[in-house]
């Protein structure tokens, strides 16, 4: 609850800072934790009120299909004129009111409200998988964002490392101890480095656009993260991870909902077979002048009503709820074996990522070491400019490497969550 309220603060402070305004053009950043960043998607993302809408429709038809099942009562009135042959012509005003309940159907009606049922907890198991798939998309979103600002801040100490060798290789040229070569390529290099700032911090803006557009944000509100892309082992067991799937994930749920379901059309298929019983009870009155409330008279009784030959309507209906079932059996049988593939593959992705972080994390130590010792050997005289732009794009390599692991690692276990079903 205090989440809840935390969020509507944040967007009521942009409406008042002007941000939901179509005018506006600059405003105040908006500070988002993850946790925070997963409610306000929940709250205002159209996907969780589309499911809800589902879930809506099927308690509708759930009562639709309990009320059917119940009396119903009706009311008649007519006006006639008529003139027979031999007979002056007159009027006469009815009035009636009829009650009927179906005692027997056959299963037709109990069927019914089972299927309404579990389509209605079919429904609300829609509404979890469509969170748990909205928690993953703002987690990745997320974490595209603080991959994006690592990859600016990258950059931005390529650019900075490079300008301080262009003013050292300057310096050492103005001195006549390297060639011209030497400044040139150190400018091209640094070029191309700040070429590479322009794209990150472009692939940053839009990363935050995309953000917004998962948690139901202005596409133009400056987000800024506050957590840091990081890095916790991950426990679970593979065997572990399959078999939670398998016990929780709602998709999963449904499918076998849905053989449940086919069952339910199969044997209201068969009520076919079955006679039904309805009771009635009527009054009605009659009179030639109007409104026609004289004369009086009444019914009560009971109607079966039994269809013992259809021209094989019946038996065919019958069949097509066979083959409905058979492929809600194999359609669950599917999606089984899916949710073990996609547990499989980003459990495995989340193992690779925590390898490639280890070995990432020792080559940008590596390539580190290797680039002051390639900025000393140069200064010395004992290295060359190549050796130093090597060792550059080197380290370069190896901290978006290091940055690319850990993105991977964090969206990995979002998938992850996702694919074993993890409630919110």
């Amino acid at each position: 609850m205090n989440t809840m309220k935390k969020m509507r603060a944040v967007l009521a402070a942009l409406a008042a800072c002007g941000i939901l305004s179509a005018g506006t053009v600059m405003a105040a950043p908006v500070e988002l934790t993850l946790n925070e960043s997963v409610n306000l998607a929940l709250e205002n993302n159209p996907q969780v009120k589309l499911a809800m809408l589902d879930e809506m429709r099927a308690e509708a038809s759930l009562d639709e299909a309990e009320a059917n099942r119940g009396f119903t009562l009706g009311y008649n009135y007519s006006m006639v004129r008529a003139k027979h042959e031999g007979f002056s012509a007159s009027n006469d005003f009815s009035n009636s009111l009829a009650l009927s309940l179906p005692l027997y159907t056959g299963g037709r009606l109990e069927n019914a409200i089972d299927a309404a049922e579990i389509a209605l907890e079919s429904a609300k198991l829609g509404i979890d998988d469509t969170r748990q798939q909205l928690r993953m998309d703002t987690t990745n979103s997320y974490y595209s964002i603080l991959q994006a600002q690592n990859q600016v801040t990258i950059y931005q100490q390529t650019v900075e490392s490079l300008e301080e060798h262009l003013r050292n290789v300057k310096a050492q040229y103005h001195v006549g101890t390297v060639a011209k070569s030497d400044v040139l390529r150190s400018e091209v290099e640094l070029a191309d480095a700040q070429q590479g700032l322009i794209k990150a911090e472009n692939a940053r803006e839009l990363s935050v656009s995309s953000f917004n557009n998962v948690v139901g944000l202005p596409l133009d509100t400056d987000v800024r993260v506050t957590e840091e892309l990081g890095y916790e082992k991950y426990d679970l067991v593979l065997a572990d991870c399959i078999a939670y799937a398998l016990e929780h994930r709602a998709d999963g749920k449904q499918a076998q909902l849905a053989i449940d379901a086919a069952e339910e059309y199969k044997s209201i298929a068969k009520s076919g077979y079955r006679p039904t019983i309805t009771a009635s009870a009527s009054n009605g009155w009659s009179d030639t002048d109007f409104p026609g409330t004289e004369d009086e008279s009444w019914q009560i009784g009971a109607k079966m009503s039994w269809n013992i030959f259809d021209m094989g309507a019946t038996k065919a209906q019958v069949r097509q709820a066979d083959a409905d079932l058979l492929s809600a059996k194999e359609m669950a049988r599917q999606k089984l074996d899916a949710i073990q593939l996609e547990v499989r593959m980003a459990y495995l992705d989340v193992q690779e990522a925590e390898k490639r972080i280890h070995t990432s994390q020792v080559s940008v130590d590596k390539a580190e070491e290797d680039l002051k010792i390639a900025h000393v050997r140069y200064r010395a005289g004992v290295g060359t400019n190549l050796d130093v732009m090597d060792a550059q794009v080197a380290l370069t390599t190896a901290k978006m490497n290091y940055v690319q692991s850990l993105y991977d690692y964090n969206t990995s276990k979002a998938e992850l969550d996702r694919a074993m079903g993890i409630s919110i």
